[in-house]
C-alpha cells in the first residue's frame, strides 16, 4: 500500500449513513439465506477465543468470584491440581 492510498479520504456520507434506519438499507444484492444454507453452515471460533468456552454454572462462577482476586486463575489452578492428582501432567 502506498502513501497515496493512505492519504485518500473516504467519500462516504457518514452523517447520512448514521441517520439511516434499517428500513432504508438496500439488501437487493444479497442472496437470501435459505434452510440449505443453515444446514451446511458451521460455527468457526478462533483458537484464541475457543479456550474460553467452558460452560460454568452461574452459582459455581459466583462462588469463585466471591473468593476475591483472579477467579479465572483460581479455577485454572484447581483444575490443574485435579489433573495432577490423577497422576497426569497437563499438556503444555
Amino acid at each position: 500500500m502506498s502513501d497515496k492510498d493512505l492519504s485518500n479520504t473516504s467519500r462516504t456520507n457518514w452523517a447520512a449513513l448514521e441517520a439511516m434506519d434499517d428500513a432504508g438499507i438496500d439488501y437487493s444484492d444479497i442472496p437470501p439465506l435459505t434452510e440449505e444454507f443453515f444446514e451446511k453452515a458451521t460455527l468457526r471460533i478462533p483458537a484464541s477465543q475457543a479456550q474460553q468456552l467452558v460452560q460454568i454454572e452461574p452459582d459455581v462462577l459466583k462462588w469463585f468470584q466471591a473468593q476475591g482476586g483472579e477467579y479465572k486463575a483460581l479455577i485454572n489452578s484447581i483444575l490443574r491440581h485435579y489433573i495432577e492428582s490423577q497422576g497426569e501432567q497437563p499438556a503444555v
